[in-house]
């Protein structure tokens, strides 16, 4: 997800708090830039006079130009996973990642306009969109492996299961899958999907898909629809089975 904004973010002291808004300035300034200018005319040290803040500062928060115009959030892969194993207990996995990813989406509603241009830019620098692309496979890892520890926390004899422990309040699956939480996310990339069982690579590919498809959608109907209601409505759509539209 987008790191144009400090909001829904873990926690943390002051440095924490001003490298985040730090973070979100750049991203911000750059989009801002590329939607006005072009991306390819954008330069570093545009991006940074725009934010108030040195190169050098620059690149303390981003490796090259082209990630700061993507600007991914570094924090959203941990913030869903935690979320979906955070959900309560009588969620369905389909559930609980419907709302780990539209507290994620909220931020749209908020940043409109913001949320507009970084479309546009993506959409007009096809290596951009790329990077974009790229950049929700890992999340969609994160989130077949957040799937993964939930189902294995309430399957019959897991630690939450018919059989496990009682798992009370809404955090049940996490505490039941907190000794499992430092190894996941271990490893290569391909080798934590191909660890995965087909169930959670399928739903979490589909849920990262339902996110993609709402956004553009939205993106290209904005004065009839908001993002959360497209978003649901696609996310209704798949749990029914994609069933076909009445003629």
């Amino acid at each position: 997800m987008h790191a144009m904004s400090e909001k829904n973010v873990p926690g943390g002291g002051l440095r924490e708090r001003k490298k985040r808004a730090t973070r979100a300035a750049l991203a911000e300034s750059a989009v801002r830039l590329a939607a006005e200018h072009g991306a390819d005319r954008v330069t570093v040290e545009a991006i940074s006079a725009a934010a108030g803040v040195s190169v050098r500062t620059f690149f303390n928060y981003f490796d090259s130009r082209d990630d700061a115009f993507v600007a991914i959030d570094p924090d959203a892969g941990i913030r869903m996973r935690r979320a979906v194993l955070d959900a309560p207990f009588g969620l369905s996995p389909v559930e609980a990642l419907h709302d780990a990813l539209t507290a994620e989406l909220a931020e749209a509603e908020h940043q409109h306009e913001l949320w507009r241009l970084h479309i546009k830019v993506l959409h007009t620098a096809p290596h951009l969109l790329v990077r974009m692309l790229c950049a929700h496979m890992a999340h969609e890892t994160e989130l077949a492996e957040a799937v993964a520890l939930r189902l294995r926390s309430t399957a019959p004899g897991g630690r939450n299961g018919p059989s496990g422990p009682a798992a009370p309040g809404p955090v049940g699956p996490a505490r039941g899958a907190a000794a499992d939480w430092a190894g996941a996310g271990a490893g290569s990339h391909e080798d934590r999907r191909a660890a995965l069982d087909l169930y959670p690579r399928l739903l979490a590919a589909v849920a990262v898909t339902a996110v993609r498809t709402s956004v553009e959608h939205w993106f290209t109907h904005q004065e009839d629809a908001s993002l959360l209601p497209v978003f649901d409505e696609a996310f209704a759509l798949l749990t029914a089975g994609l069933p076909a539209p009445p003629a």
